[in-house]
């Protein structure tokens, strides 16, 4: 596995889904979905650009070659300019391609994307969602929820982990091209341990 570009030396590192580990949460979610979402002909899967994105494809794709879904309709949302923190930074902020081919009104769209923190992502998503048309349900799929770190009341209806996380502490999932290779959960050695 390579070190990610943005590996410090000083994080100390625990791994939370190795590649087994990954490719069964991926199968879990993939069953919890078609479970629910069968037949596919009203659902819309959406994934939060840029993180959900990997996520989306990977989920689709076992979807359609494990589960014989046949074709799901999916787009990507970028929510950059929903975020209610976009003004609050020091440097200008760099959008991801929206790619929402698909029509959402009166339909079930599940929001997919990589972890759960505070919730406010999701938040800009809904907003964002409504510029497309008005769903008959939204639902959201996560693979990692941090649980400790909400600040708004919104959960998951689809989790692959629950991570209880401090602050300083942060998940990364590393990807190898389309492949979930490991979840990591990273803390800066300097920080406080409580």
């Amino acid at each position: 596995m390579q070190k990610s570009p943005n590996f410090d030396p000083e994080m100390a590192q625990k791994t939370l889904l190795n590649q087994r580990d990954c490719a069964v949460t991926l199968s879990r979610l993939c069953h919890q979905l078609n479970e629910v979402h069968v037949p596919w002909n009203r659902t819309v899967l959406v994934g939060l650009q840029p993180r959900g994105s990997k996520l989306l494809k990977a989920l689709v794709h076992q979807l359609e070659s494990e589960f014989g879904t046949g074709p799901i309709e999916h787009g990507l949302l970028d929510i950059t300019f929903h975020r209610d923190d976009f003004r609050r930074r020091d440097e200008p902020l760099v959008a991801s391609p929206t790619e929402m081919d698909v029509l959402i009104e009166g339909k079930r769209v599940v929001l997919i994307d990589d972890v759960l923190y505070t919730g406010r992502s999701v938040r800009a998503a809904l907003d964002a969602l409504g510029d497309f048309g008005r769903p008959e349900r939204v639902e959201l799929c996560v693979l990692v929820d941090r649980r400790f770190s909400r600040e708004l009341p919104i959960q998951p209806d689809y989790s692959g982990r629950r991570v209880d996380a401090l602050n300083h502490e942060r998940v990364r999932l590393n990807w190898n091209g389309d492949q979930l290779e490991s979840v990591l959960l990273e803390s800066s050695e300097n920080a406080p341990q409580h």
